[in-house]
C-alpha cells in the first residue's frame, strides 16, 4: 500500500499536461469543499447536507507546469426518484470521460454500502486511473486514520483494482492539497492548456448565481427541505440610465419548491428568511461578478418538480 504524505519532486522538464478528473463519493463526503480548495476560490456549492450539487461544476487549477479541470459529479445513490436516476447516468457518463477519478471518502465514517457501491462501479472502469482521497482527516487522530487507510487499500484489493494513490487530506484546514494535485498532475495527458489562464470554471454565470442562491436557500431549512429547492435565473440585465461609473445588474430569480406548505417555510415568519437569503446570496453575487447587483427572488410552487420529466427540463436537468 503507497500512502502518499509528501511529494517527491520531479525532474524539470518542459512538458506541460492538461486534463480533467472528477472527485467521487458518497453524498457530503467532501468533494464540493476539495474542488473549492483546490481551484481557491468559490466554485462548486457546499452545504452540511448530503445532495446539493446538481450541475457538473468545474473548476479549473492552474499550475506552470499543467491544468487540472475538475469536474465535480452528483454523489452517485441508489435512485427513488426520476431526478435520482438522471443524476446517476450524468456520473457514469463523467467517469468514462475523465482521465483521472478521485474516490473521497471522509476519515471520520468507516466504510458503508453506499462506499462499497460506488467502488463496485469504480472497478467496472478499467482504464481509469483511480485515486483514493481520504477525506476530513481533521476531525480524526492518527490511529483512526491508520484504520481508514487499511481498510481503502483493502477494498481495492477486494475488488480486483489497485489504487494508483491514497491521500489523506483536510480541505478545511489547507493539510495536503497541493500534493493532491502534484499526485494528479502525471496521470494526465501531455498536452496544451484547455482552457485561458485565469478562468476558474466555464459554468455559465446564470447557472452559479441560481447555485450561490440554492445554497443560501438551504442554509436554515437543510432538515425539512433539503432536495425540494431548485432555483432559476429568469433575467439578468444591466439597469438603464445608469453612469459607467455607477453600473448595477438586476437579476431576477425564482426559487422553485414542491409543494404550497413549503413556501412558509422558505420565506419565513414577515418575509424575514427570503430577506436573508437575498442578502447572504447577493453579497456572493457581487464578489463572483465584480458588480453591485439588485437581486429580485420569487417563491414558485413545481408541484413534485422531482418526479416530473417536463419540470425536470425546465428546472435545467
Amino acid at each position: 500500500m503507497s500512502v502518499r504524505t509528501q511529494s517527491s519532486e520531479e525532474p524539470a522538464g518542459a512538458v506541460h499536461r492538461a486534463g480533467f478528473a472528477c472527485f467521487v463519493g458518497r453524498p457530503n463526503a467532501g468533494k464540493s469543499t476539495l474542488t473549492n480548495a483546490l481551484v481557491g476560490q468559490k466554485v462548486a456549492i457546499t452545504a452540511n447536507q448530503p445532495q446539493t450539487t446538481r450541475h457538473t461544476v468545474r473548476g479549473i487549477v492552474h499550475r506552470p507546469d499543467a491544468q487540472l479541470i475538475l469536474v465535480d459529479t452528483p454523489g452517485l445513490h441508489k435512485p427513488r426518484t426520476l431526478l435520482g436516476e438522471r443524476l446517476n447516468d450524468v456520473v457514469r457518463t463523467t467517469w468514462a470521460e475523465v482521465d483521472v477519478i478521485g474516490f473521497c471518502l471522509p476519515a471520520n465514517e468507516k466504510l458503508g454500502p453506499g462506499d462499497r457501491f460506488i467502488a463496485k462501479e469504480l472497478a467496472s472502469i478499467k482504464k481509469t486511473p483511480k485515486i483514493a482521497i481520504v477525506t476530513k482527516t481533521d476531525l480524526v487522530d492518527g490511529k483512526t486514520l491508520a484504520e481508514q487507510l487499511i481498510a481503502i487499500d483493502q477494498l481495492g484489493t477486494e475488488l480486483g483494482f489497485e489504487w494508483a494513490e491514497i491521500v489523506p487530506v483536510s480541505a478545511v484546514g489547507d493539510q495536503q492539497v497541493g500534493l493532491l494535485a502534484d499526485l494528479i498532475v502525471p496521470l494526465l495527458p501531455e498536452g496544451p492548456a484547455l482552457y485561458p489562464d485565469g478562468e476558474l470554471t466555464d459554468e455559465p454565470e446564470q447557472v452559479m448565481i441560481a447555485e450561490l442562491i440554492r445554497e443560501a436557500a438551504l442554509e436554515g431549512v437543510r432538515d425539512e427541505l433539503p432536495h425540494s429547492i431548485a432555483v432559476v435565473v429568469e433575467e439578468m440585465l444591466p439597469r438603464e440610465d445608469r453612469p459607467a461609473d455607477k453600473p448595477l445588474l438586476d437579476i431576477h430569480a425564482f426559487v422553485y419548491i414542491e409543494r404550497p406548505s413549503q413556501k412558509g417555510i422558505v420565506i419565513g415568519p414577515k418575509g424575514k428568511r427570503l430577506k436573508e437569503v437575498g442578502i447572504k446570496s447577493r453579497k456572493q453575487i457581487e464578489a463572483l461578478l465584480g458588480t453591485p447587483v439588485f437581486l429580485d427572488l420569487h417563491v414558485k410552487v413545481a408541484k413534485d418538480w422531482q418526479r416530473d420529466p417536463r419540470q425536470l427540463r425546465k428546472l435545467g436537468f
